[in-house]
């Protein structure tokens, strides 16, 4: 993708976190390692319940003397309101800013703060901007662009309090950490790991009419194999079952998709066991 600007500021709220504990405060909560943060690398991390269940996604950036965090604006207040619920005695200040963030491919605005997308190259900049810019692309080529890849968004694709990390890629996604120290909810994803329990995976489906709405049943034969997350046209991602990748999948109403596999995406050797 060449020359294109995507304005994602409905969609996503920028966070500054200041103190002289952010540091040590954070690395005890999110998945990845505080540590790689800098001013000129990004980390993408989630924060995750006791459980180890996804609640919150973010990419978290150095500037100067405070970290700036791009959530999702839909939760950017329960985020805080838990942030501060850890927080305790901690030197740590946190508030939302009104910065704006744009996804950017071989162009630029001035921004505040601009980093690769921790996630896979092929998803170019991210940009946070409190300026405005007359140049935006349709967001629609950005989301579809991502569908194909396989790449989650957040809400869209994770349920809150329900998904597991390594069912939607994020251990791939460079969303995890695996030789820092303990954080919420590290117990479940290493013994998912270690224990290859992942039977499940977020991937890309092809329709070739308008992808169905995400929760979706999809089918192989009678047996369900699937559920569908976010889509935009005959384009979406569907929780597979990874039992059932070589058999036809369709929905109740027969409509039938194509299955991909991107070259990112490393599937564990399993018995497909169909029962």
């Amino acid at each position: 993708m060449e020359n294109k600007l995507f304005n994602l500021s409905d969609h996503r709220s920028v966070l500054s976190i200041t103190g002289t504990d952010k540091e040590t405060f954070l690395q005890g909560l999110i998945s990845n390692d505080i540590y790689k943060c800098s001013e000129s690398n990004a980390i993408y991390a989630c924060l995750l319940s006791p459980q180890g269940k996804f609640l919150y996604e973010m990419f978290i950036i150095q500037q100067n003397e405070r970290l700036l965090v791009d959530c999702e604006s839909e939760t950017a207040d329960d985020l805080i309101k838990r942030l501060k619920m850890y927080k305790l005695r901690s030197d740590v200040q946190i508030e939302k800013t009104d910065y704006k963030v744009f996804a950017a491919f071989n162009t630029d605005i001035p921004t505040i703060k601009a980093f690769d997308d921790p996630r896979h190259e092929a998803m170019g900049k991210r940009l946070l901007t409190d300026t405005s810019t007359p140049a935006i692309d349709e967001l629609d080529i950005y989301d579809i662009h991502r569908l194909k890849l396989g790449i989650p968004n957040g809400l869209q694709d994770l349920i809150q309090d329900k998904a597991i990390l390594l069912e939607n890629g994020i251990d791939e996604l460079n969303g995890i950490d695996w030789n820092k120290g303990c954080y919420v909810g590290q117990e479940l994803t290493a013994r998912t790991k270690h224990r290859g329990l992942v039977r499940k995976r977020l991937l890309p489906v092809t329709f070739e009419g308008n992808a169905p709405e995400c929760g979706t049943i999809l089918y192989a034969d009678d047996k369900k194999a699937g559920e569908m997350r976010s889509s935009n046209g005959t384009q979406g991602l569907a929780l597979i079952r990874l039992a059932f990748l070589d058999q036809n999948i369709s929905t109740e109403k027969g409509e039938e998709c194509s299955v991909q596999i991107p070259d990112w995406i490393e599937l564990p050797d399993i018995e497909k066991d169909k029962a």
